[in-house]
Parts: structure tokens; sequence; C-alpha cells
């Protein structure tokens, strides 16, 4: 049984929020209201509202709607300083706004959940067009819940979306509790999860999430806890009760939520060959694309075809590990032998590339030129480091005010709308 309780009172100005930015105008149904003025209130203007259709381009929205070359080409000059016109995504909502001149008033493109795009004619210079990417007005919800994995809901993914929220929120959790928690094989019927995150609000309207707060997942008869703080340096991380950093030298899984369909022995019936050898490494079943991330920081050894393990990436880490991500669809932007990555860089996607049957991922660990189970390797990781002791005392108030506020859960109405999700 699922529960999702208590929207705690804190509302977070958009002045909180957007530090610095000046707040447009309040929105509905993802874009901004015409401003005021007789640009967009004469007669001789079409306004058109739409979203962006699939393989559109710039050019091919605005032919369409009859402006010619020439001042499609100037729209396109006038956006490229701040917005690529190439960036425009399938489904997104847009605003036109055509003289019957053919001559552009205004163009409101919006980007994600925290942004939109404007273009406008200045009457004032002639009708030259200036643009300039806007922040949404947004209100931030402090928002907590709770939640048992059982066996109606036996993922995180299943659990929150069973409590009215989206996988993107699972995403930033495992983000969190990556080093700690492998959401793939270690969740168990019965552990409990209490959180602590952010909501992002337009027009009263989940639109997003911000960040977790804090987290606290009883797993198998542990308990693993991780709150955000700041320090005064700017620098935000996720620490336990005791102010030990919950980030580790290497990830659990370099696949978030997914099923071990194999896992890593010295004699495996192989489903090709039909033949028992080794199998050194972890199957992860995933859909073709699923993005594979580095477990840890390090370098690219190589990054191409290898024989039955097709396309291959491999990494080199300190403490004289490497890393093998075999079977991929394609690598991550910038994958190259020689390349440093860092820890959750996207380094390619699932695929069935080289000898197998069908989508997956073989992960391999090896240390010291040996393999090793990538399952069983965490246990030897050093603990993470501590926060600064100069800013001890300000992590337990921050500490403190977040288990106050997880603790103190009364009851909360069953859940509306779902946020839009920039992850799903």
């Amino acid at each position: 049984m699922l529960r999702r309780l208590a929207h705690l009172a804190l509302v977070l100005s958009a002045a909180w929020v957007l530090a610095g930015c000046a707040a447009p105008a309040r929105v509905a149904d993802g874009i901004p209201p015409e401003p005021p003025g007789d640009i967009f209130l004469a007669p001789d203007a079409r306004t058109f509202s739409a979203s962006i259709p699939r393989d559109a381009t710039l050019e091919t929205i605005l032919r369409a709607h009859g402006m010619a070359a020439e001042r499609v080409m100037a729209v396109a000059d006038a956006m490229r300083p701040v917005f690529s016109p190439r960036r425009l995504r399938a489904g997104q909502p847009y605003q036109l706004v055509i003289g019957l001149d053919g001559a552009l008033r205004r163009f409101v493109y919006e980007i994600d959940t925290d942004r939109y795009l404007e273009v406008v004619a200045d009457a004032d210079a002639g009708g030259a067009l200036e643009a300039q990417v806007v922040p949404f007005e947004q209100e931030v919800a402090l928002i907590a819940l709770s939640a048992e994995i059982d066996a109606d809901h036996p993922s995180i993914i299943a659990a929150l979306d069973e409590a009215g929220e989206r996988v993107g929120l699972a995403v930033a959790l495992a983000d969190v509790l990556s080093g700690e928690v492998d959401f793939n094989s270690d969740l168990r019927v019965g552990d409990r999860l209490g959180l602590l995150f952010e909501q992002k609000l337009r027009e009263g309207r989940p639109v997003g999430y911000g960040n977790v707060v804090a987290a606290e997942l009883h797993n198998d008869g542990r308990v693993v806890r991780a709150f955000r703080f700041v320090d005064p340096d700017g620098k935000a991380g996720y620490y336990d009760s005791e102010g030990r950093s919950v980030k580790r030298m290497f990830l659990k899984s370099p696949l978030p939520f997914t099923v071990v369909t194999s896992g890593f022995s010295r004699s495996r019936l192989h489903p090709v060959h039909r033949i028992y050898r080794a199998h050194l490494g972890v199957d992860y079943r995933a859909a073709t694309g699923t993005p594979v991330v580095a477990v840890a920081d390090g370098r690219v050894v190589s990054a191409g075809f290898s024989g039955e393990s097709g396309r291959m990436v491999r990494l080199r880490h300190t403490g004289g590990y490497e890393t093998y991500y075999l079977h991929l669809s394609a690598l991550g932007p910038g994958i190259r032998a020689g390349v440093r990555v860092t820890q959750g860089r996207l380094i390619g996607r699932v695929g069935m590339t080289g000898t197998a049957t069908g989508p997956h991922l073989d992960y391999r660990v090896r240390k010291n030129g040996a393999f090793v189970n990538p399952q069983t390797v965490h246990r030897n990781m050093p603990p993470g480091d501590p926060i600064d002791a100069r800013y001890l005392e300000a992590f337990h108030l921050v500490r403190a005010r977040a288990e106050w506020q997880m603790g103190d859960l009364g009851t909360r109405p069953a859940p509306t709308a779902k946020a839009d999700d920039p992850h799903h």
C-alpha cells in the first residue's frame, strides 16, 4: 500500500526560484499572453496557436503561414544569438502573430517547463526583430510523501507513479542514491521510502521537479538517508546523517531502472552458442536506445566495434579499475578514445550489436587485470568524503529541519494532475 502525504505549506516565490530574473507575464496553457500595444491588437494581424509538428523546422512553419523566404531568414537571424532554430522540438506549443503584410509581429515558443523564446517586432525601431529567452513565472512547493514497495508496486517507478508522480522524480531520486542503492536488484517487498522534494508549479499546475531535498529509504533491514546541503561556497551535495557524502566512487549500476537477466558466472550456458563458458559481467534487459552512463570518473580507453561484444565502450578509472559496456546501439556524444568522462555522463545507448539475442547491456568490471562481480565490487569502496568541519553545524540544522518536515506528514488529498515530466 502506498500513500502520498502532506503537501507542506511552503510555497516559494518566483523571485527566489529565478534569482535575479525579471518575472514575465503569467501564462495559460503554456503560452504567455499577448502584451498590450497596438502591434498585437491591430486589425491587420492574425494570431495562430499550435504545436510544433513532427519533422517541422522554423522555415517550414513560417512559410506555411505565408511568410516570404527573406522574412523567415530575418526571424532565424534574430533568434540565433539566444536560441538555435534547429532546437525546435515536436509537440512543443508555439504562438505566431503575423501582419497581413506578411511581416512577423510576434513569435513565442515554449522551450521547456522553465523558459520560453519570444521574438517581437519593435515598432519604435521600424519593425526590427528582437529575441529573448524569458523564464516562466513559477512557484515551488515543497512536498513530502511516503511510499512502500509491495507486490503490486515492486519498483520505485511503479510506487511513485501510484502516488501520482512521474518517472522524472524516480530519476532524480536515483541520481541521489545511485551510489548506495542498485534500484534494479536491491529493493525488497516491504521497503519504505520517505521523500522531500521540490515541485514546480505554473498557474497552480505541476510542471516538473526541482531538487530532492531529503530521502530516507528503509531497504532490506538497513536505512539509507540523504540530505541536500549547499555550503557557503555554493557547492551542493548529498550527505548522510553524519555529514558523509552519499556519492561513491562507483554508481551501483550504469542503468538506474531495468532488470538483471544474467549475473556474473564462471560457467553459464551461452544463449547463442549453447555451450558453457564464463560470463564475466551482468546483463541488464532494456529497450534499444536506453541511456547508459559512466559509473565513475575515468578516461575512455576504446569506443567502437569489438567482435562479439559489438559496439563497446571501455573506461579506465583510478585504483586499478576498468569498466566495459557491451552491445551498444550508439555511442554518446563525444565518446572516443582518450576523452575524460565524469560519473553519470552518457557514454552510449543500449542495443544488440555483436552476438546478442535481444537488446541488453552487458556491463563488466575489471580490477588489476582480473574481472570481478559488478554487483559486489562496491563492498570494498571507501565511504564518501565528509562535509568540511567548518560547515557541520550548519548542515545539522539543515538536516534537522528536513527531518521535521518529512515527519510532519498529516493527511493529504488524493493526487490530481501529474507533473509534466521532461524525462518521460
